[in-house]
């Protein structure tokens, strides 16, 4: 087992804690506002955290749902710092109050992400009234305490075109980081039959015209676009494709335990720490195939031909299985090399 362990070192992990949370927002990936049913308890959220440790994590995001509608959540922030992993949470910012803030400031939460989507009319559109004030008090209130806090933005067709609108907006607080991540066709935005198509050529020379004069960094998510002259700009530093099921794994409110949190499918669960331990589904060989088996031979489409492709992997596997009808290995939202597919998305 150690020297398996060893061959794929886990160092961040994506964490579901509740799928309650006081929306059900039209586009989200997971389908959140009532809990599920056999959520797993306090003391199997610590035997979690133990696994956690033994197999080396350092990072743990903590997700919704909103975590802070978990009853253990701050129990469980806290277990993880106190075993040497940092910690963040990424919350809708609808619903904080002080006692949440003192939680935070316990548990010595690394960061906070707060969910904002558009300006206030395009961000209520899909959740409520009234959430977009909700969200940037809960910046307010979390700068204001000293805690770590950035913007995270789901992009779709229609919040594009609006994000230099944001940016006006968000350039007023003390932000950490701002994320644009491209919004998954799964879950309700599936169900709801939601536009998510646009143009990652559009958010790309938005990213390398703003960071410049930004306050705070602004990235794109592993799910945008790939190998640039700019990925130092966009990414930080060149993209060396998806680490699910390689350092990243992903748990759900139930336990299931895939590669990464956003691959929602039933197809992708390999296994759950109700039924076998956390280190025992990471280390078995036969556990996260699609990654931990990849060659470039795989690859599809442009990707097969881009020059770039044995470097990337053809992208984010999750966002390619949902925006292009099951293919994993070939990215709908690249502008790299050969790889016309970003070409495409601007015609649709």
């Amino acid at each position: 087992m150690e020297k398996r362990k060893k061959r794929w070192p886990l160092r961040n992990c994506v964490w579901e804690l509740t799928l309650a949370c006081p929306f059900h927002c039209a586009y989200c990936g997971s389908g959140g506002g009532t809990a599920r049913k056999g959520e797993l308890t306090g003391e199997a959220c610590m035997r979690v955290v133990r696994s956690l440790k033994t197999l080396g994590c350092r990072r743990v995001s903590l997700i919704g749902g909103e975590v802070f509608l978990h009853p253990d959540w701050q129990k469980i922030a806290s277990a993880l710092h106190a075993n040497g992993m940092r910690v963040c949470i990424i919350t809708n910012g609808y619903r904080m109050t002080p006692e949440i803030v003192k939680g935070l400031l316990h548990a010595q939460i690394e960061s906070v992400a707060v969910s904002v989507d558009g300006p206030e009319t395009a961000h209520d559109a899909f959740r409520q009234p009234g959430s977009f004030s909700a969200a940037i008090g809960t910046i307010e209130t979390l700068a204001g305490a000293g805690i770590p806090v950035s913007a995270i933005s789901a992009l779709r067709a229609d919040n594009v075109p609006l994000l230099p609108q944001l940016f006006e907006i968000l350039r007023k607080y003390p932000l950490y980081a701002w994320q644009l991540q491209a919004c998954s066709p799964m879950g309700n935005a599936r169900l709801n039959g939601l536009q998510v198509k646009f143009s990652a050529k559009e958010v790309m020379d938005f990213v390398r015209g703003t960071a410049p004069v930004s306050p705070f960094p602004i990235g794109i998510a592993d799910n945008i676009g790939y190998c640039t002259p700019d990925d130092a700009v966009l990414r930080g530093g060149c993209f060396t494709g998806c680490s699910a099921g390689l350092t990243m794994v992903g748990i759900d409110s139930v336990g299931n335990v895939r590669g990464c949190e956003s691959m929602y499918d039933a197809r992708f669960i390999e296994g759950n720490v109700k039924d076998r331990p956390l280190e025992e589904i990471w280390t078995d060989e036969n556990a996260f195939a699609y990654n931990r088996r990849f060659t470039p031979d795989k690859l599809t489409g442009a990707c097969a031909e881009c020059k770039y492709g044995g470097r990337c992997g053809g992208g984010c596997r999750s966002y390619n299985y949902f925006a292009n009808n099951g293919k994993l290995y070939e990215s709908p939202v690249c502008i790299s090399g050969k790889n016309a597919s970003a070409a495409r998305m601007d015609r649709e």
